[in-house]
């Protein structure tokens, strides 16, 4: 019976999906191992890292002489905190390695066929398989830069704010917000933001309640209020709140609550958030999902630092009783065509490529 390359790929991909924005600085890589047509053991990184998806399939008491690997990213051949999966991949006695993006990481790139041929094992890349995937992963080590999304809430009329209610969007849109959250390692927000909402910025869906991505929040003057609920949360969570006030009581008090504080500078030309985006990398950030108002949305977008923006629009026109803190230029120019297939009742979920406008 031929082998369903791209079935068992995709298979590969649903279990890397899943730890997406939870891997430290690795990349979410899934595994699988098929023999007889039949999947016989499955792998993905671990939270934080390590092990790797590989070691995490192989690792079992299973006769795996002559089985196929399937996995998302190239194989790694380095030493590092761990030994080189192709160690326990040849070891396992695996017959054959298809594998989807070549690893861009240069103790790897390119190195596994080598490596694996030693063995007789035969290394074969499956390409066109979950487009874009690694994009992030790619940003990483390429720029030395995280991944920057953003999402937003917009009323039909282009309206971000509602005077009478706190929320746009309905309750699925919601959920589907914290979903969309648990696929990156920090939210960003500011104190504007986060003072007017009282937001938590975390996944409030049941079985997800562990997954608190760390809040990074930008407040230049320290105006962050001291009863904010997400306080409660800091000592679950990092929290890092970028300034540059000097207000001793303040800092101390943010301190105090387990938030760590980091000075800045001015953050108004490109060069100021490009910098500003490298500490957070040395941070050890690579996904970051902006959530914040339009005044610090649209300097990201202006500057094309923005890669994906997810739009969450609600049928319904505010009029009178919504407003915008700045102006939707930039929301009004995305072609809102084709919606993502998700059931939202009455509300819409976009996601366009920020950088085109």
């Amino acid at each position: 019976m031929k082998a369903n390359h791209k079935y068992f790929s995709n298979l590969a991909f649903n279990l890397a999906e899943n730890h997406l924005g939870k891997t430290s600085t690795n990349p979410s890589v899934g595994c699988v191992i098929v023999k007889n047509n039949t999947v016989i053991s499955t792998g993905v990184t671990s939270i934080t890292g390590r092990p790797h998806a590989e070691f995490n399939a192989l690792n079992k008491k299973i006769n795996f002489n002559g089985a196929s690997m399937y996995v998302t990213l190239e194989p790694c051949t380095h030493y590092g905190l761990t030994p080189p999966c192709t160690d326990i991949i040849k070891y396992k006695k695996i017959k054959n390695v298809f594998y989807n993006y070549k690893d861009p990481d240069e103790r790897t790139f390119g190195k596994a066929k080598k490596e694996l041929l030693k063995n007789n094992i035969k290394l074969k890349r499956i390409k066109n398989i979950k487009k874009n995937f690694y994009k992030s992963y790619f940003i990483n080590k390429y720029k030395n830069l995280p991944l920057i999304d953003a999402k937003i809430a917009i009323s039909n009329d282009f309206n971000t704010i509602n005077k009478t209610c706190k929320r746009i969007t309905n309750n699925r849109s919601r959920n589907v917000s914290h979903l969309l959250r648990s696929k990156y390692d920090c939210i960003l927000s500011t104190s504007k933001t986060i003072n007017c909402d009282n937001a938590l910025l975390n996944c409030r869906i049941e079985g997800m309640d562990n997954l608190k991505p760390d809040l990074l929040v930008v407040d230049r003057n320290l105006k962050l209020k001291k009863n904010l609920k997400l306080l409660k949360l800091s000592k679950h969570r990092k929290t890092y709140i970028f300034t540059s006030s000097l207000n001793k009581k303040k800092i101390n008090f943010f301190k105090n609550k387990k938030c760590k504080i980091i000075k800045i500078n001015e953050l108004k030309t490109k060069n100021d958030f490009q910098n500003f985006l490298k500490i957070i990398y040395r941070l050890g950030k690579r996904r970051i999902l902006v959530e914040s108002g339009l005044i610090f949305l649209n300097k990201l977008l202006n500057y094309k630092l923005v890669n994906d923006l997810f739009i969450f629009k609600t049928k319904k026109k505010l009029g009178k009783k919504g407003y915008n803190n700045t102006k939707s230029q930039y929301l009004k120019k995305y072609r809102l065509i084709n919606s993502i297939k998700v059931n939202l009742n009455e509300d819409k979920l976009f996601k366009v490529k920020a950088f085109n406008v």
